[in-house]
């Protein structure tokens, strides 16, 4: 993955883990599958979604892929799944798969495209494709990071760190993947998520999209780059009595081959 599998912390992702577990369920909800023999959730981060897997097709093998070293070994304490540190890039399975899932991971990859089409030929006939990723990459909370990444003050730094536009429209997911002979279920949603706490939408984006910031600053110069951004997006999302508001736009698509 395009990303330094070594950047990621379990906890501090997990802060929020209903609000980033939502999407996960509802893409879910979408899979048709009965009773799959084999399942695997390909950048499955601390492992607790993976579990929910395991619960629901109990007569499946199921595998976790990540490239984080730290959140593999956060979810070892999942029985009946198998664990791995690896490149979602580089993953073939044994055989054909019946059921492949990808929560909030593929946008990290750059040839994601080809990779999901990669994907598809490897399931079993009428086996099922589900991802979900970002559509928020022109929400304040990118487009101030991408802003102040390319600033002069940060320039020298951070160009580069930051992406625009990585995840195409629903409507090319499903497009790319009903030409493979798929049947294709498209969607998008936008979560006014309400957050609590101070800088709290600050404190989401530690878990994400400052991930790649955070870890090309030393820590004197990470905390002036918090000072400057967070100071934005307050602006960005003020806080109100019930909380801050931040709207947080999702992309899932779910595939089923041709039987």
């Amino acid at each position: 993955m395009s990303r330094d599998a070594s950047t990621w912390d379990p906890r501090q992702y997990g802060e929020f883990a209903n609000e980033r577990s939502r999407a996960f369920f509802e893409l879910l909800g979408r899979v048709g599958a009965t009773e799959p023999a084999s399942v695997a959730d390909l950048g499955c981060g601390s492992g607790e979604l993976t579990a929910v897997l395991a619960e629901r097709w109990p007569g499946a093998a199921v595998e976790g892929i990540d490239s984080s070293t730290e959140m593999i070994q956060a979810a070892g304490k999942y029985p009946r799944v198998a664990f791995t540190v690896g490149d979602l890039a580089e993953w073939a399975p044994d055989g054909p798969i019946d059921v492949i899932i990808s929560n909030a991971a593929l946008h990290w990859v750059p040839t994601h495209r080809e990779l999901a089409a990669r994907w598809v030929r490897t399931l079993s006939p009428g086996g099922w494709l589900a991802f979900q990723v970002p559509g928020n990459f022109g929400a304040p909370s990118h487009t101030i990071l991408r802003e102040l990444c390319t600033s002069p003050r940060w320039h020298d730094r951070l160009a580069g760190v930051t992406r625009w536009n990585p995840v195409a429209e629903p409507a090319e997911y499903l497009g790319l993947l009903a030409g493979l002979g798929c049947r294709v279920d498209a969607w998008e949603t936008t979560y006014l998520q309400v957050l609590p706490g101070t800088d709290p939408v600050l404190e989401w984006v530690k878990g994400t999209a400052l991930r790649p910031v955070l870890t090309a600053l030393d820590p004197a110069a990470a905390a002036k780059f918090l000072t400057e951004y967070g100071a934005r997006l307050r602006q960005a999302y003020p806080a109100t009595p019930q909380g801050t508001v931040f709207p947080f736009r999702r992309i899932f698509v779910v595939a089923q081959r041709s039987p």
